[in-house]
Parts: C-alpha cells; structure tokens; sequence
C-alpha cells in the first residue's frame, strides 16, 4: 500500500490586537514550520482593521472575527495541535479556564501557548500569574526567562512552563550605512501618555530635523486617527503636527517597522519594542531620557543598555553603542544564534503533543487562590468561574451573520471605540479641571 502523506499540523492563534496578530502569527510559525495557521481576532476595543492587518502583512490560511463563547464553541468542535493565546493577561486566565472547561473530560488536547508581545516592563507578577496554566510560557530573552521563573517559584507554582525564546520579529538585514542619514522615531500610543510630554517629544524632533537639514527624519506612527492598537492613544501625533509647519526633511510615515528599519541610521524611541528591533540589526539605538529614566516610562529596562541618550546629545552629533553583554541578555541575538532560538519550545511542543498529550489546564488562579479576583476577570470575558460560558453571552460567529446585522455591528463598534478613544479622554480632562 503507498505511504499516506502525514497530515500537517494545525494552529490556532487567538489575538486581541494587532500587535499581538503579528506577534502570536509569527510565533506560531517559528514553533510550528509548514503548519496550517487559523486566526482567531476576539472582538473588542482593539479589534484590528483590515489596513492594520494589512500593515502587518502576516497572512493566516483562515482569519475570523470572534466572541470569547464563538472561540470556545470552535475549540469544542475542531481539532488543533497548538492553541496560542496572544492576549492581554486578562484575557489569556479568562480563555485558560474556558479551554479548561470546553477541553474536560477530552482524551487530548492541544498544547497552548503564551507569552509577550515586547518588553516586559511593568505588572510584572499581575501579568505572569494570569498567564499561568499554559503549557509553554514564553520568555524573550534569557533575562525573562529568569525573572518569570523567580516569580512563579515564589507563589509556589508550577515554573516548567517557562521556556526561552526570541522574539519572532527580528531580523533583516544587518545595519550599513545610508546616505541621506535616516533618523526614524518610532511612537508609542501611551508612552508618555500625557500631552505636554507627547507635545515635547514632537517639538525635539522637528528641532533634530531643523539643525540637521541634510538627514532624512521620520516620525513612525502605529496607527491612523480613529484605529486602535494595544494602548489607547489619546493624543495622536498627526493630531499635534497639524498646526505645525514641519521641515521638508520631516516626514509622518506608517507601515512595517522592519520596512522603516531596512534604511534607517538612528532608531530614536522613549521605550518601543522596536529598539529590540533596531538592536538585533546592531542599529544604533538611543532611548530618550529626556522625561526622566522612570518606570512609568518603561526607558528603566535599558539601565546598563548604553541606549540612554537626550535629544541635547542627538543634535550635538553622539551616536548611542549598546553594551555587548546587556544586548546578549535581550535575546536580540545579534551574535547570530536567532535561528536557534525556538529549538527548546519546538522540542517541549513536540514532547507534550506525543503519546497521550498534555493533561488538564492547571492555572494558580482558582476559586480557591483567587476568590475575590479571578470572578470578575472571568466575568469580563463573559465566563462563570468554572469556565462556562455565561448565560446571554453571545453564541453567534461573525461569520454566520446576515448582511444588515454585520453592518449594525460594525456601526455599533466604530461607535464604542469612538467613545473609548475621543469621548472617554474628554471627560477625564474635564475631571481634572
């Protein structure tokens, strides 16, 4: 008889915003070479555009828009070989007990998978507690994997989990260069949040711009007016800039930050994930101390980068050198072991996903850790604290809808993230009047 084709394995990544997409897609390929791809967007605030999908520009063999029940009853009725959860911490203990709950009882199960989309800079042991219970938690860099073990070891659970990778964006090519000489400043939706600061922020790099007339300089931004992201952006840059006369050699861009990348001579950020980026091409990096080195920031992870730097510094002429060994403890792997970086979590997949499978989700946070937390974390995600499904939660998939109630619902979210993003913030300022 011919030898039947193996049949290549299946992924699902659920995500909840379009950084955590391009994160949890370019993750499940690193851990899953060749395999199918199924993505999973959870409605919500942050629900990416089609422009931002776009922009990511990470395709998936089927894409769906989803509630946390939609998800759920999909997970019940298809069968995955890893389930990855690229979602806020919330999000990702409220679908650990869902899957717990859909899964009980099964012979198998998927592996599922976890982690961060960038620098883990705040809510250290918030964010890891709630990531708890996942098969594979993973860390960036070694210095994660570390700080992730430490803490779960410290409550008294389980730290297996934790598994060292990389992060999966990484790459292009190494740094040479440019002529003109490029200075991209790569924004953040909330860091700084305020408006003075952001206003700052913008007034020093049309300054750079003004006193280096030969150097191209680039504001890149996340997203458009009215789209969403991770974070909330209450003041846009765009916003800012309109009532400025910005230099010709100042330009707003958007698109993929490794495209940017590719001919920059200068990444110039306040705490972005994309000085990683810019690090593993040995780009040079400066990390703005201009409003203070502050964890609110997030600039305190790169104490000891040698990143440091003002703006005062940038327009005399001085250029940031990273500090070989903090870059090596990033898992930036500029040294050239990147593609090595994903051998232990494929090999840890590989072990749970023979034999019988992995057994039943176990997360710290239970009714009995948790009891007067875990409830309303689960009740935002529509769950009951074992994981059903509550009553009046929505059962229908986007994709079964009729033509008039896709529009309805579209007009009803552009009008919420109208809300949370312009009305919202309105009324605080008023508050602080």
């Amino acid at each position: 008889m011919p030898s039947r084709t193996p049949k290549s394995p299946r992924v699902a990544v659920l995500a909840d915003s379009d950084t955590r997409w391009k994160w949890g897609a370019l993750t499940a390929g690193r851990l899953v070479p060749g395999g199918r791809l199924d993505g999973f967007l959870l409605r919500g605030r942050a629900t990416p555009t089609a422009r931002q999908l776009q922009e990511v520009g990470v395709p998936a063999d089927s894409l769906t828009e989803v509630t946390t029940a939609g998800f759920l009853r999909t997970m019940a009725a298809e069968r995955y070989d890893v389930v990855l959860l690229a979602l806020v911490g919330g999000g990702v203990q409220a679908m650990l007990h869902g899957l717990a709950h859909t899964w009980r009882g099964a012979g198998r199960r998927p592996v599922v998978v976890t982690g961060y989309v960038g620098v883990v800079y705040e809510k250290l042991a918030d964010g890891l507690l709630l990531r708890h219970g996942a098969d594979l938690v993973l860390a960036n860099s070694r210095q994660d994997a570390e700080r992730f073990r430490a803490v779960y070891e410290g409550v008294g659970a389980d730290a297996s989990g934790v598994v060292e990778v990389a992060l999966p964006f990484l790459g292009g090519e190494p740094y040479r260069a440019a002529d003109p000489y490029r200075v991209v400043f790569a924004a953040q939706p909330s860091v700084p949040g305020d408006r003075a600061g952001r206003a700052y922020l913008l007034e020093r790099l049309v300054r750079h711009a003004r006193r280096h007339p030969d150097r191209e300089v680039l504001l890149k931004l996340r997203s458009r007016p009215g789209e969403h992201t991770t974070h909330i952006e209450e003041t846009p840059y765009q916003k800012l800039a309109r009532p400025l006369r910005l230099p010709p050699n100042l330009r707003l861009v958007y698109g993929h930050m490794g495209e940017v990348l590719d001919g920059a001579d200068l990444l110039v950020t306040v705490s972005s994930t994309a000085a990683l980026e810019a690090l593993h091409r040995r780009v040079p990096t400066a990390v703005l101390t201009d409003l203070g080195v502050r964890e609110a920031l997030g600039n305190h992870h790169f104490v000891g980068s040698g990143c440091l730097m003002s703006w005062d510094a940038l327009d005399a002429g001085a250029v940031p050198v990273a500090d070989p060994g903090w870059v090596a403890r990033q898992g930036v792997a500029a040294d050239g072991s990147y593609e090595a970086a994903y051998d232990a979590a494929r090999e840890r997949i590989a072990r749970l996903g023979g034999g019988a499978g992995p057994g039943g989700i176990a997360p710290y946070y239970t009714a009995a850790t948790a009891p007067g937390y875990l409830p309303g974390v689960l009740r935002r995600y529509h769950l009951a604290v074992d994981g059903a499904v509550l009553p009046g939660a929505a059962r229908v998939s986007p994709g079964s809808a009729g033509p008039v109630r896709r529009v309805v619902r579209r007009a009803a979210r552009g009008a919420y993230r109208h809300g949370v993003q312009r009305v919202a913030p309105a009324i605080r300022r008023m508050g602080e009047l």
